[in-house]
């Protein structure tokens, strides 16, 4: 008889239907915004006020899983820009994500359903603080170069 072996996580890079997939999110998000707003999400920080601005002024609503996620989208294209991390699919016993990863190491964000989840649940977090706190979690968690000291509370 063959047993079943769990596996803890695997993580892989992007096949082209989750690129074309995040492709296609963007470009939905990038209407919506240009449609109400006339600019487009998300390349700097200041810009995440689109997010915020659709999530306040109703155009997505938390019924709208697929534009939540778009916009998760969009937040983890600047956290990896901002962070110098990378998009990989990670998949577990709970299923497969689309993920950031920082370098190599074990630190991942999902930002996909970083707004979806709390949206859909009720939880009013400000987008730009949501941003800020995966900023944070990440920059904490960042190696330091061999010539920065670490930081004073890893002492």
């Amino acid at each position: 008889m063959a047993s079943a072996q769990l596996i803890d996580k695997r993580v892989t890079a992007l096949n082209p239907l989750d690129r074309q997939y995040m492709d296609v999110q963007r470009q939905a998000l990038n209407e919506l915004t240009l449609r109400y707003y006339g600019g487009r999400c998300c390349r700097s920080e200041a810009e995440l006020d689109y997010l915020q601005r659709l999530l306040d002024d109703g155009h997505v609503t938390p019924d709208q899983t697929r534009e939540l996620q778009a916009m998760g989208v969009a937040l983890g294209d600047l956290l990896a820009t901002e962070l110098d991390m990378h998009w990989v699919v990670y998949e577990d016993i709970k299923g497969r994500s689309r993920a950031l990863r920082l370098g190599e190491t074990e630190n991942y964000l999902f930002p996909v359903t970083m707004i979806a989840r709390r949206h859909e649940g009720g939880d009013r977090t400000p987008v730009i603080n949501i941003y800020q706190q995966a900023f944070a979690a990440i920059e904490a968690a960042r190696p330091p170069l061999p010539f920065e000291e670490p930081p004073k509370d890893a002492r």
